[in-house]
């Protein structure tokens, strides 16, 4: 399982960013798939997630109405489109499958988002 995320940066308050993860190794159309985050000093957080059959979404209360999780089973690739950012919103995004029998949960390498002026 590999997981590889992109589409970080810097953006000021107000800006938009859409993060990409790219995934392979697994049957990705089969999976539900999540993007957390982490700020400095606080522990990981679900941001949103999106189901395997019927693409059903589901999203943190701090991201609803201005975050949008999608995926593309032909690219094997899940999106994140992030718009009206806020300061707050600056972390790490990690992009997470939980895979197997065994229930292991997999990361990307995580993409940093700064929203500052």
């Amino acid at each position: 399982v590999q997981l590889v995320e992109s589409g970080g940066g810097l953006v000021q308050p107000g800006g938009s960013l859409r993060l990409s993860c790219a995934a392979s190794g697994f049957a990705f159309s089969r999976y539900d798939m999540s993007w957390y985050r982490q700020a400095p000093g606080k522990e990981r957080e679900l941001v949103a997630s999106i189901t395997s059959a019927s693409g059903s979404t589901n999203y943190a209360d701090s991201v609803k109405g201005r975050f949008t999780i999608s995926r593309d089973n032909a690219k094997t690739t899940v999106y994140l489109q992030m718009n009206s950012l806020k300061p707050e919103d600056t972390a790490v995004y990690y992009c997470n499958v939980v895979y197997g029998v065994s229930r292991r949960p997999y990361w990307g390498q995580g993409t940093q988002v700064t929203v500052s002026s």
